[in-house]
């Protein structure tokens, strides 16, 4: 299974960005074919929180807008919400621990600790960072 990480989920989204059209085509390839796909809970907030913040986009994404893409990317019959089990706690702290994160690193360790738990075969992120964490197969499906 492969998860999307939120600047993939990001440029989907935004045509002004410079990586919109290889973005939104992958997303789509995803959602609309047979196989199940995901996304971490935790991506879908910051999607909401970065696609409609007027100091990184002018003008940001409207409120209804970007519900409506969200709700587009639910409705697709193969999409799992990634979201924290009994397990959560113990692979996120071998995972603080073993990579040595501290401050606002921590989020993108409980994504990754998200999709270690649920057995994601591949996250797809332009984020460089997650190539920290030990059980994550990261790929950035842009640059193919």
């Amino acid at each position: 299974m492969i998860a999307v990480d939120t600047n993939i989920l990001v440029y989907a989204h935004r045509a002004d960005s410079e990586w919109h059209a290889a973005a939104y085509e992958r997303v789509l390839q995803l959602a609309e074919g047979n196989a199940a796909w995901a996304i971490p809970w935790p991506c879908v907030h910051e999607f909401f929180a970065v696609a409609t913040h007027a100091r990184i986009y002018a003008p940001p994404t409207p409120i209804d807008k970007a519900l409506d893409q969200i709700d587009a990317w639910l409705e697709s019959p193969r999409v799992v919400l990634l979201s924290e089990s009994e397990l959560h706690w113990e692979t996120l702290r071998d995972m603080l621990l073993t990579a040595r994160i501290t401050g606002p690193m921590v989020h993108d360790a409980r994504i990754a600790a998200l999709c270690k738990q649920h057995g994601v075969a591949q996250l797809w992120s332009a984020d460089r960072d997650f190539s920290r964490f030990a059980g994550v197969r990261v790929h950035n499906p842009l640059v193919d």
